[in-house]
């Protein structure tokens, strides 16, 4: 499977109705029949988006064996953002949420991340370039286009990355099961960048030690000992959110 697709049905058409300039040809099988059909082709003529008519076999290969519904979406290159450049964009903007992921491995577990991020208000996910999942095809259609939506920073060092948030006055909360503070205890800081640890070992030593503090996730008595990335990664959005996004919408 390549990284440089958009499949199935739904994310294709969120993809031609929410972000068509990622879009650089949309291909459809031969048996994709109206009124899906004609609902493809009025959006790629709107979005003035090329489309190719071929056969399964060729989405099938194109996909590499994935499921695809009968349409694929060949995306343009996207921009690499530079961190600078967006802290500079964040200068003074209060409330703010970063996320910030320490290797996690999984695309599935990175695009239900990003997909949580974006409902939260978050201004961006940040992950790392190398030993970690990277966003593809799994990644948007897991994050249900979100990932071709929200800024995605990729670092080369993580640690070095939180020190820098720190010195751009972002205050870096780590979520650790073994923590003494519980997520609950006290409102998230305004400026706030949310460390999330992979899947298995969670945060690393020197991350954990870089992290202003530590916050761990209640968990009820019982066989669960700990929550899977993403949903660690949602829990900690939305008590950030809870306290200054639905809040200020309340007012």
């Amino acid at each position: 499977m390549t990284d440089d697709i958009c499949r199935g049905r739904k994310p294709v058409i969120d993809l031609l109705t929410k972000s068509p300039s990622r879009c650089a040809k949309l291909i459809i099988a031969n048996n994709v029949r109206p009124p899906f059909l004609d609902e493809l082709l009025d959006m790629a003529r709107v979005a003035n988006v090329t489309w190719q008519v071929v056969s399964p076999s060729a989405l099938d290969k194109l996909s590499g064996g994935e499921k695809h519904q009968g349409v694929i979406c060949r995306l343009t290159q996207a921009k690499t953002l530079e961190l600078e450049a967006f802290l500079k964009s964040l200068e003074g903007v209060s409330p703010a949420l970063i996320v910030v992921l320490d290797h996690i491995e999984d695309p599935h577990n990175l695009g239900a991340v990003v997909r949580s991020a974006e409902a939260g208000g978050a201004s961006c996910v940040i992950y790392a370039k190398r030993r970690a999942a990277v966003p593809n095809d799994t990644v948007i259609k897991t994050s249900a286009g979100a990932s071709l939506r929200l800024p995605l920073i990729p670092v080369s060092n993580i640690t070095r990355t939180i020190e820098r948030l720190k010195e751009s006055n972002f205050w870096a909360v780590g979520l650790d099961g073994k923590a003494d503070s519980s997520l609950w205890d006290e409102a998230l800081p305004e400026r706030c960048a949310l460390v999330i640890g992979t899947e298995g070992e969670g945060l690393s030593r020197l991350v954990s030690q870089t992290c202003d503090m530590m916050k761990r996730i209640p968990i009820s008595a019982g066989g669960v000992s700990s929550l899977n990335a993403s949903v660690a990664a949602a829990l900690g959005v939305f008590e950030w959110t809870r306290n200054y996004i639905a809040q200020g919408r309340k007012n």
